[in-house]
C-alpha cells in the first residue's frame, strides 16, 4: 500500500495531495487553518516539529503571511516546470511545516483582540477553513480527470488565491486594533505540563495518528478495490475528498455545538465518527454510501477536532495560547509520523481491512481519557 502517489503513475491523485496542502492554506486566509500537520498531505517524510520562534511572536503577522507567500511561490514554480516532479521540489518539503507557522499565531490574536466568550466559534472558524480547501482540490482533481483539464491550470488558480489570501491577510492583520487584554508575562514551557492539559496531548497525538493513516490509506483502499461504480479509474480519491472537504464545513459550527453539549460530550462524538469512519472504509470500500459517509465523517471529526484542539488549549493557557497550541499540534505531529509507518507495516502483515480496523480501535480506546475528571475546559483555580 502507498503512502505516497506516485507522479508518473497517478498523476490526479498526485496533483490533489499536493494542490491540498496550499488549497487549505489558501482557503483559511480568510478562515484561515490547515487542519494541522496532518490534514493537508500525505506524509511523504517526517517533518522536524515546528519552530516556537514564530508562534510565539508578539507580532504574529509575518508569520503568517510568510507561509502563504512560500505557497504561492512554490505553486508558481510548478506551474512553470514541464514535469510534476520539478513542482515538487519546491513545495513538498515546506508544506505542513508552513501550516503550522500559519495557523498557531492565530491563537495570538484572537486572544488579544475578541472577548473570551467569543473565542471559541472563532477559533473553530478559523480551523476550518482548510475544509473548503480540500473541497476545492477535489472538485479541481476531479475535473482535470473527466474532462482532461491541464493540472498547471489547477495549481496556477491556486497559487493565485494563495497570493490574495496572503495580501488580505497583511492588510487585514496591519489594521490597527487596541488589544482587549494587556501583554501577557512570558510563562516558562514547563506550564504547558500541568496534569489538566494531558488530556488534550492524548487525544491530539490519537488524533494525528488516525487522521494521517486516512489521508495515506483511504483512497488507496478505494482505487485498489477497484474504484466506485461508474466512475472512471483514478476518480474515486477526488470523490472521496471533495466530500471530506464539504461535509467538513461543520466545523464552522463547532463552538456553538460546544456550547450547547459540553466539551466532553463533543469529544466523545467526534471519537465515535473517526471510528465509523475507519470501519466503513475498511468493510465497504467500493460502496457509494459507505464511501460518502466515511470521508463525510471523516471529514467533521478533522475539522471539529482541530478546532477543539485551537480553542481548548487557548482555555487552559490563556496567556499562552500559541504556544499551548503549538504544543498540542507537537502532538498530534508526532502521531502523524507513528501513524503512517505503523499503519503500512500492519496492512503489509494483516491486510488493509485490518489496519483500518485497528485504527477504529484507537479512537474508541481514546475516549477514556474523555472523564469528568480529567477533561476540563478551563484550570481549577490555584
Amino acid at each position: 500500500m502507498t503512502v505516497c502517489p506516485s507522479p508518473a503513475r497517478e498523476p490526479t491523485r498526485w496533483m490533489m495531495a499536493q494542490t491540498a496542502s496550499i488549497a487549505g492554506r489558501a482557503a483559511s486566509s480568510a478562515a484561515p487553518s490547515p487542519a494541522a500537520i496532518i490534514v493537508s498531505v500525505p506524509p511523504c517524510a517526517p517533518e522536524k516539529p515546528p519552530e516556537t520562534g514564530l508562534s510565539i511572536s508578539s507580532t504574529p503577522e509575518p508569520s503568517i503571511a510568510a507561509p502563504i507567500s512560500r505557497a504561492s511561490r512554490g505553486l508558481m514554480v510548478a506551474v512553470s516546470s514541464t514535469t510534476p516532479p520539478g513542482a515538487m521540489a519546491e513545495t513538498s518539503p515546506s508544506s505542513p511545516r508552513m501550516t503550522c507557522f500559519a495557523w498557531s499565531p492565530f491563537n495570538n490574536i484572537v486572544g488579544r483582540r475578541l472577548p473570551d466568550d467569543t473565542r471559541p466559534s472563532a477559533l473553530a472558524i478559523i480551523s476550518t477553513g482548510t475544509g473548503l480547501g480540500i473541497a476545492a482540490a477535489g472538485a479541481t482533481a476531479l475535473a482535470t480527470n473527466l474532462t482532461g483539464l491541464p493540472w498547471q491550470a489547477a495549481w496556477a488558480a491556486f497559487a493565485i488565491a494563495a497570493a490574495i489570501a496572503g495580501l488580505g491577510n497583511v492588510a487585514a492583520l496591519s489594521a490597527p486594533a487596541d488589544p482587549l487584554g494587556a501583554s501577557w508575562p512570558r510563562q516558562p514551557w514547563g506550564t504547558l505540563l500541568h496534569p489538566k492539559a494531558m488530556p488534550l496531548y492524548a487525544i491530539a497525538l490519537s488524533f494525528g495518528t488516525t487522521t494521517a493513516i486516512y489521508f495515506s490509506f483511504a483512497a488507496d483502499r478505494v482505487a485498489q478495490s477497484g474504484g466506485l461504480p461508474l466512475l472512471p479509474s483514478g476518480a474515486s480519491p477526488a470523490v472521496l475528498f471533495l466530500c471530506f472537504g464539504t461535509v467538513g464545513l461543520i466545523g464552522l459550527a463547532t463552538g456553538r455545538i460546544k456550547g450547547r453539549i459540553g466539551l466532553s460530550a463533543l469529544l466523545r462524538a467526534l471519537l465515535t465518527a473517526s471510528a465509523l469512519s475507519f470501519g466503513l472504509i475498511a468493510l465497504v470500500p467500493t460502496s457509494w454510501p459507505g464511501v460518502l459517509l466515511s470521508a463525510g465523517l471523516q471529514g467533521a471529526y478533522v475539522m471539529m477536532m482541530s478546532g477543539v484542539l485551537a480553542f481548548w488549549s487557548e482555555r487552559l493557557f490563556p496567556q499562552m495560547p500559541a504556544r499551548s497550541f503549538t504544543a498540542a499540534l507537537i502532538a498530534a505531529a508526532g502521531g502523524s509520523v507513528l501513524g503512517p509507518a505503523t499503519g503500512g507495516a500492519m496492512a503489509d502483515a494483516a491486510g488493509a481491512p485490518a489496519m483500518f480496523l485497528g485504527a477504529a480501535l484507537l479512537s474508541l480506546t481514546t475516549l477514556p481519557v474523555i472523564h469528568p475528571r480529567l477533561v476540563q475546559e478551563r484550570p481549577s483555580p490555584a
